[in-house]
């Protein structure tokens, strides 16, 4: 039976004396005093399944799994890792309400669940701790800085001939089991080792004419694997009987899923090694297990490969607000939106917003100024005055000086908090875990404020 909060607290060990663990304690204290939070978490676990109230008594409640992702996140453990410090750990197993007694949850439960929720009850989790911080004078939301980071995804370094020799891997095995699973009775033939070495080739080759020939021949090969799973999907949608029909078609729109992704690939490949064409960066395709991926180009030097975020952080430290955005929309497109989702969050704009250079512009000072924002400065003028941003020069520095402090807090969600790599997969779990990693920060530093 899945529940939001256990009905009767299970016997738990007494902490030990670490600063550490009076941190895990102070936490347990806030989420305590939030029972709407776990109430949330629940409604995602329970949507989708039949019966709520059937399965066995020990299934996790929501405040467990929401306490678990905590603990992973703020140590970067694996599930893995999160099962075994879970079992080992008392102050863990303390924080998270699993009493003496109780059965730790395995590796794969905990993963089930804790990625069942969504990016948007985190959103509304992280409101709802801004609430609590407000009230207790931690953060008003009353002066606020501004900038962007890209978030990588859980992806090999792309090149054209990884992802040919990925496609045929990955549409090999599918085919395969389709055909022994359901007898499809089609001709098949695995083509995965010749696909792996024209991909070695291609990567010691030393110039592009010398890469031109295998690069057509793993095209080939995976044009050929392309048509056996289309074949097996033909196959597949024939297939009848109770129970049977179902799962074949299921295999069958996971085939389709790879064969669209495969043929993508095989067109940007045609286009910019075969025809010389340079392809645009929204039309290509840099990972058939992550899709979503977009192909981020930072002070036009560094590239990365995941998503661009922008983070509102306050005077406190905490992070007031959290997006993550699809494509790589310019910086001077953003600051508009970020101080109307402050109006959403706190009820009103903010008094001050400091920004890097590259969202600034007359346009976007005005609109600012429009809303209410009394002082809204940019790092670097690009034609703006002074006196045009804020009071005085004097108000002008701080405000930098404030600005530059998001920096640290920026660095200080990728390495305490995982946030430089995302290890889910899917666009939804990445935002879930870039939430998750926003959420867990905010809660130890309300924490810290609380004990100081």
């Amino acid at each position: 039976m899945r529940k939001s909060i256990r009905q009767q607290l299970s016997i738990v060990e007494p902490s030990v004396s670490h600063p550490h663990a009076r941190e895990l304690h102070k936490m347990r204290e806030i989420l305590d005093g939030l029972p709407e939070i776990a109430g949330l978490v629940h409604a995602d676990l329970v949507c989708g399944l039949d019966d709520p109230e059937a399965g066995r008594e020990g299934m996790m409640s929501a405040e467990q799994v929401f306490r678990a992702m905590h603990v992973k996140q703020m140590n970067g453990f694996s599930y893995e890792d999160l099962a075994f410090h879970l079992e080992d750990s008392r102050t863990y197993r303390s924080f998270c309400g699993f009493g003496i007694g109780d059965e730790i949850p395995s590796a794969s439960t905990l993963q089930r669940d804790i990625k069942r929720v969504t990016p948007e009850t985190l959103e509304a989790v992280n409101m709802i701790l801004l609430q609590t911080a407000a009230d207790k004078g931690i953060e008003k939301g009353r002066k606020v800085r501004i900038d962007c980071t890209v978030v990588e995804s859980h992806i090999h370094r792309p090149t054209d001939s990884s992802q040919l020799e990925d496609s045929v891997r990955v549409l090999t095995r599918l085919t395969g089991r389709a055909v022994e699973i359901f007898d499809l009775g089609i001709h098949f033939v695995n083509h995965h080792r010749r696909a792996k070495k024209r991909a070695l080739k291609i990567l010691n080759a030393k110039s592009d004419k010398q890469r031109k020939k295998p690069y057509k021949d793993l095209l080939q090969v995976t044009g050929w694997t392309v048509g056996y799973a289309k074949t097996a999907v033909e196959a597949l949608h024939s297939v009848f009987g109770i129970g049977v029909k179902e799962a074949a078609e299921s295999a069958a729109e996971e085939l389709c899923h790879y064969i669209s992704l495969a043929e993508k690939v095989m067109n940007q490949t045609e286009r910019r090694v075969l025809q010389g064409e340079t392809v645009p960066a929204e039309e290509k395709v840099v990972s058939i297990f992550e899709p979503h991926t977009d192909i981020i180009v930072k002070d036009r030097r560094d590239t990365y490969y995941g998503h661009k975020i922008v983070l509102t952080g306050g005077i406190s430290g905490l992070f007031t607000d959290l997006v993550v955005l699809e494509g790589n929309p310019a910086d001077s497109t953003l600051p508009v939106d970020m101080i109307s989702r402050q109006k959403k969050i706190y009820g009103r704009v903010p008094l001050k917003a400091a920004y890097d250079g590259g969202f600034a512009s007359n346009t976007n000072l005005e609109d600012i100024k429009g809303m209410g924002v009394r002082d809204a400065t940019f790092r670097r003028r690009r034609g703006l005055k002074i006196s045009d941003m804020a009071k005085s020069t004097w108000v002008y520095r701080r405000m930098c000086d404030f600005r530059a402090g998001i920096e640290g807090m920026i660095s200080f969600l990728k390495r305490c908090f995982g946030l430089r790599r995302c290890t889910w997969s899917g666009f939804e779990s990445f935002k879930s875990y870039a939430w998750s990693s926003v959420i867990t920060a905010n809660l130890l530093l309300m924490a810290r404020h609380m004990l100081t």
